[in-house]
C-alpha cells in the first residue's frame, strides 16, 4: 500500500467535537470567533502533513445557544485567514446549494483558489434545516428531490464558469498593451430549470483549474451527486459492513458515470480522542464527559434527531415507537441512518449508542496504535480511503493526533511524511482537469473582437 492511498483531514467543529470542549481546561470557548484559533489548528495539521482542514457549516443558530459554541464565521473568511500563516496544507469549505447562487460560489472558491495558490475544495451542501429557511425568506426548505435537482444544475453552472477563461486566456503583453485573448474567454449561455446564467467568471482559471469537490451524501440523490461529481466523499458510517456496502454502492455509480472509482475518496469521519497510552486516553474522556454532565449529552443527542429528552432513558434502548419519527426527521441523512443502525440494535441502550460518538461518526479512544489499528483496518477492507478526523477539543487533541498517531501511520509505510506537491489536488493525486472550453473549436479573433464588442 503507498503512502498516498490514506487520505486525512481534520473536521472542525468550532472548539472540539465533544460536547465539554469549550469549558475544557484545555479548550477555548471563543476560538470559534477567533481566527487566530484557526490558524493555530492549520498550522498543526500542515506539521502533521494532513491533506485539509474541513469545515463545516449552518445557516441558523445552534439548536440550542445556551450551552455550546456552533458555526459563527463564514468559512470563506476562515480559509483566507489559514491559507495567509500556511503553505501546503489544503482547506475544504462548505456552501450551501439551496441558498446561494452559482455565480457567487464561483468566484468566491476561485477567489479563495487564487490566494492559496491552488488549495481549496468546495463542499457542496443541500441545507438540511428548517430553521434556516426564514432567514432567507422562505416558510419552509425545499423538498429533498428539488434541492437535489437543484443542485446537480448548480454545481455544472459551476464548473463551466471555472473552465470559462481558458488556461492560456492572459496574455500579458505589455509592449503590444494585449492583456488576454478574448477568443479563449467563454460566455457560458446556461439556460436551465433553476438558473440563468450567462458568464463568463470575471476571474481568470485558478491555479487548480477546478478546486476539488467534495460532497457528503447518503441519501439515494446524495449518493448519485457525489458520484457524478465529488472527488472526495465525507460519510457516515460506524458500523464496518455498512461502510464496505456504501463504498462499493458509490464506486460502482461512479463507474457508470463514466469515472474512474480510484479517484474518488471515501472518507467517513472519524472521531478520536487520543492519549500517548490507551489508558491515559480512557482518562480524557472520562474527564470530558464528567464535565459536560449526563443531562448535557442526553438533550444534544435528543436535539439532534428532533426529539424531546424526556422521551429517552439512558440506560434503555430507544424506544421502537420512535424509530418512524426519527427516520422522518428532517437532518442530515447519514446522521439519522447511523443513529437508527444503531437504535434498531434493541441490545443497545441510548447510553451504548452516545458511547459510539451518539450514532454520528465512529468513536474511537485510545493510545496510537488503537487508533492505527482501526484506520487501516478499514482502509484495507476497503471501507474507506481515509479519514475526516474529528478532535475532542481544540487545539490540543489535533495536536496529540499529530504527535501519536501520525508517526504510527507513517511508520506502518500508510501515511506520507512529507507533502509531494504544492495543491489540494495533489494531496489527493488528482490531475488538472482541463477547460471543457479548450476542447471546442475557438472563435477567430475577430468573431470573439465582435462578442465583446456587442457585450460592452
Amino acid at each position: 500500500m503507498s503512502a498516498r492511498s490514506i487520505h486525512l483531514n481534520v473536521n472542525v467543529l468550532s472548539s472540539g467535537s465533544h460536547g465539554a470542549s469549550w469549558r475544557a481546561a484545555d479548550g477555548n470557548p471563543l476560538g470559534y470567533v477567533q481566527i487566530e484559533h484557526y490558524q493555530e489548528i492549520a498550522r498543526i495539521a500542515e506539521r502533521g502533513r494532513l491533506d485539509a482542514v474541513f469545515l463545516a457549516d449552518a445557516l441558523a443558530i445552534a439548536f440550542d445557544p445556551r450551552t455550546n459554541p456552533s458555526w459563527a464565521l463564514d468559512p470563506a473568511v476562515i480559509v483566507a485567514g489559514m491559507a495567509a500563516v500556511t503553505s501546503r496544507i489544503g482547506f475544504i469549505a462548505s456552501a450551501s446549494t439551496t441558498y446561494s447562487h452559482p455565480y457567487n460560489i464561483a468566484r468566491t472558491f476561485a477567489s479563495l483558489d487564487h490566494a492559496s495558490h491552488g488549495r481549496v475544495g468546495w463542499n457542496v451542501v443541500t441545507t438540511y434545516d428548517e430553521r434556516a429557511a426564514p432567514n432567507f425568506g422562505d416558510k419552509n426548505l425545499p423538498v429533498h428531490a428539488d434541492r437535489y435537482g437543484r443542485a446537480v444544475e448548480f454545481v455544472d453552472v459551476v464548473q463551466s464558469l471555472w473552465d470559462s477563461w481558458e488556461d492560456d486566456a492572459l496574455v500579458l503583453d505589455r509592449e503590444a498593451g494585449r492583456f488576454a485573448d478574448a477568443a479563449k474567454i467563454h460566455a457560458i449561455n446556461h439556460q436551465g430549470p433553476h438558473f440563468s446564467v450567462a458568464g463568463p467568471l470575471q476571474i481568470p482559471r485558478s491555479p487548480q483549474g477546478r478546486p476539488l469537490l467534495v460532497q457528503a451524501g447518503s441519501s439515494e440523490q446524495g449518493r448519485d451527486l457525489a458520484a457524478r461529481y465529488a472527488e472526495a466523499i465525507f460519510s457516515v458510517q460506524q458500523d464496518l459492513g455498512e461502510a464496505k456496502a456504501y463504498y462499493a454502492d458509490v464506486k460502482g455509480r461512479a463507474a457508470r458515470y463514466g469515472r474512474d472509482p480510484d479517484k474518488i475518496a471515501i472518507l467517513p469521519g472519524l472521531f478520536v480522542i487520543v492519549g500517548s497510552t490507551e489508558e491515559e486516553a480512557h482518562s480524557r474522556r472520562k474527564q470530558l464527559d464528567e464535565i459536560a454532565g449526563e443531562a448535557t449529552v442526553l438533550r444534544r443527542f435528543a436535539g439532534q434527531l428532533g426529539l424531546d429528552p424526556a422521551q429517552l432513558d439512558l440506560d434503555r434502548p430507544v424506544p421502537e415507537h420512535l424509530l418512524e419519527k426519527i427516520n422522518g426527521y428532517m437532518g442530515t441523512r447519514g446522521f439519522v441512518e447511523a443513529t437508527l443502525s444503531l437504535a434498531r440494535n434493541r441490545s443497545l441502550t441510548v447510553r451504548d449508542i452516545i458511547a459510539r460518538g451518539g450514532g454520528a461518526h465512529r468513536l474511537v479512544v485510545g493510545g496510537p496504535e488503537q487508533i492505527a489499528d482501526t484506520i487501516q483496518h478499514w482502509v484495507q477492507e476497503r471501507a474507506a480511503d481515509g479519514f475526516n478526523i474529528m478532535c475532542d477539543v481544540f487545539p490540543s487533541g489535533l495536536a496529540a493526533f499529530v504527535e501519536h498517531v501520525v508517526p504510527e501511520l507513517q511508520k506502518r509505510g500508510l501515511f506520507r511524511r512529507e507533502y509531494e506537491g504544492t495543491t489540494l489536488r495533489d494531496h489527493y493525486g488528482l490531475p488538472r482537469p482541463p477547460s471543457r472550453f479548450a476542447q471546442q473549436k475557438a472563435p477567430s479573433e475577430s468573431e470573439a473582437r465582435q462578442h465583446w464588442e456587442v457585450a460592452l
